[in-house]
């Protein structure tokens, strides 16, 4: 019995039959991609400048961070706790000196009250000083922009710096018969004086109203405090809504760095006055 057997073929496969070796292919083809994918990619390294560039942005983000926060401290800190302030005058000789920088505690006279002796800055709402000439260009700008942060004194409005000597309700008298200022009857010996300097050329005698203090400068004989604005139009008395705050601290120049005392030990003796009164409510230039 004769057996066909069928002759080869380069024709193709019918549609959805596999040859043996269309089926090897596609297997070494699976085998290959999946090795391909199990491969890790190959990293070009980065050129010199690429890694600079790099660098500088990181070293860039850094710097804007840490300016960012600290212009944001320097700010709030301004707001609600110090204030940098200048010393053009030498009202307040020797405890403080042209040119000095002083640093305010703004929580001074709230919620912290003032005391006899306390060194205040306060705005001079009432005229003592000479109109303020405005800076225009670009350097009142900058200043405007250093004021808000709180790099650089406030100069928008007219600042005043002196001591406490009177507070509300307080007789103040000058002078006794050796010489000195008494507070309600009192006599007290002011070390805190410009050497040389009597603790005042002129007599006065004031009762303190509520709300108000009663302010010299230490420099007696170069200051225009409450004595010579009470005689002068009647404005001697400074409302206390007006102190922005007390001085602490020298903080410039760096050879007079230290803090300011009140001398409490000068008014340790001076009696409450008849009337007191319970009123406290309330780098800028603190003139003479």
């Amino acid at each position: 019995m004769q057996h066909n057997v069928p002759e080869e073929s380069g024709e193709p496969a019918p549609q959805g039959e596999t040859t043996p070796e269309s089926s090897d292919a596609r297997v070494r083809q699976e085998h290959r991609a999946r090795h391909l994918k199990s491969e890790p990619a190959t990293h070009v390294p980065d050129s010199a400048g690429q890694r600079v560039g790099k660098q500088a942005l990181a070293w860039g983000k850094e710097l804007l961070t840490i300016v960012v926060i600290a212009l944001v401290l320097s700010f709030l800190i301004k707001t609600f706790l110090f204030r940098a302030f200048y010393i053009p005058s030498g009202s307040m000789e020797n405890t403080l000196e042209i040119n000095d920088r002083i640093f305010v505690n703004l929580l001074v006279p709230q919620p912290f009250a003032l005391q006899r002796g306390d060194v205040v800055v306060f705005k001079d709402t009432q005229g003592w000083l000479k109109p303020q000439t405005n800076v225009n260009g670009p350097t009142g700008w900058l200043s405007d922009v250093a004021t808000f942060i709180g790099l650089a004194p406030d100069s928008s409005q007219q600042h005043l710096v002196k001591r406490v000597i009177g507070m509300p309700g307080d007789k103040v008298v000058c002078c006794n018969n050796d010489g000195k200022i008494t507070i309600n009857g009192t006599a007290i010996t002011e070390p805190y004086l410009f050497p040389g300097a009597a603790p005042s050329d002129t007599t006065f005698e004031v009762t303190v109203p509520e709300g108000h203090l009663w302010v010299m400068g230490d420099h007696r004989n170069n200051s225009q405090d409450s004595r010579y604005h009470q005689s002068y139009d009647q404005s001697g008395f400074v409302p206390i809504a007006d102190v922005e705050g007390r001085a602490v601290v020298i903080a410039w120049p760096l050879s007079r760095l230290g803090f300011l005392g009140n001398y409490p030990d000068v008014f340790a003796d001076v009696p409450q006055p008849q009337s007191k009164s319970v009123s406290t409510s309330a780098d800028t230039t603190a003139g003479p």
